[in-house]
């Protein structure tokens, strides 16, 4: 029988909403990324904020259009960005003030959890439905926010095996796309225009372990613009950087932790780019569709329906 339950994500990037079918179904998703001025490179918090208000009563109705959402039993909602203690983005009010409404009104279970979680849970559903969520997993969040890896038990518990020591991935790539004039988050533009190069590109990272270092990356793309390299080039030679450092931290985490499964996930991870580059020197690696991969509300959705009770999970798949 076929149970509904509702994900609200309002992350610094994009206000999300999702329904989730336990039958196994996305039911319907729908995002609308923040706006941000021509050169910026993000927005204030209480801007962010003011967005998400403004956004989710009529996504909301929107969304009623194509679900009736007083079938809707259950409400997740993406509460900070991370599952450690400290972890807060004002952001993240807007999307926990509207669920908190929208369950207090149905008299219906509210589920708490985060936004890397989310991230999690749409990549790991979306690679082998329920299978993954029943064991250890490798996992990859690189966005503007993160280059985490990171072992993932069930969504519920996450260890942090390595990050950047200073910039993030998706910082990187933003900074590269908003300096070629790109509106701002540039990944998705940023990818477009490397596809355009067909020339052989060695990329240089600096990796050791499961830790690595993008503070190099602007200034080595900037410079590369400066000799007179094309945009195609510099945003390929960008993106084959992350690529290449999410290669060599995925081999070191593997030689510490071999047979676990090993799942991308994060707005960056969805670039055609980076997962040809690394899926031909890790073919084992899972890269999930770019709605999963992105923010996106359908990991907090499926979160919510296990935690409620809604989606058993005793067999590898949906029922």
């Amino acid at each position: 029988m076929s149970r509904y339950t509702l994900g609200i994500d309002t992350s610094n990037y994009a206000t999300s909403l999702a329904v989730f079918d336990t039958a196994g179904e996305v039911v319907c998703a729908k995002k609308r990324f923040l706006p941000v001025k021509q050169g910026q490179l993000g927005l204030r918090q209480s801007d962010a904020l003011f967005h998400h208000t403004a956004a989710l009563p009529e996504m909301l109705a929107q969304l009623n259009t194509e679900f009736d959402l007083t079938q809707i039993q259950a409400v997740g909602v993406s509460q900070r960005p991370r599952p450690v203690e400290g972890s807060y983005m004002p952001c993240f009010l807007a999307g926990v003030n509207a669920a908190q409404a929208f369950a207090l009104a149905k008299g219906i279970p509210l589920v708490y959890t985060t936004h890397q979680q989310g991230h999690a849970a749409a990549a790991l559903f979306a690679a082998k439905g329920a299978e993954l969520f029943h064991q250890k997993v490798l996992l990859f969040h690189i966005s503007g926010g993160t280059t985490d890896l990171l072992l993932c038990d069930q969504v519920k518990n996450i260890q942090m095996l390595g990050t950047s020591t200073d910039l993030y991935a998706g910082q990187a790539v933003d900074r590269v796309g908003v300096k070629l004039g790109f509106d701002f988050p540039a990944g998705a533009m940023v990818s477009e225009m490397a596809a355009q190069c067909d020339e052989t590109i060695k990329p240089r990272s600096s990796v050791k372990e499961m830790q690595c270092s993008l503070s190099g990356l602007e200034n080595q793309c900037n410079a590369l613009l400066a000799s007179g390299q094309s945009p195609a080039y510099v945003c390929k030679y960008c993106l084959l950087c992350v690529a290449d450092t999410v290669v060599k931290m995925t081999r070191a985490a593997q030689r510490q932790y071999p047979a676990l499964p090993v799942v991308c996930a994060g707005g960056v991870m969805s670039s055609d780019v980076i997962r040809s580059w690394v899926q031909q020197r890790l073919p084992e690696v899972y890269f999930v569709p770019g709605q999963y991969s992105s923010d996106n509300a359908i990991g907090v959705a499926v979160l919510a329906a296990r935690e409620a009770g809604l989606w058993q999970m005793g067999s590898p798949y949906p029922s």
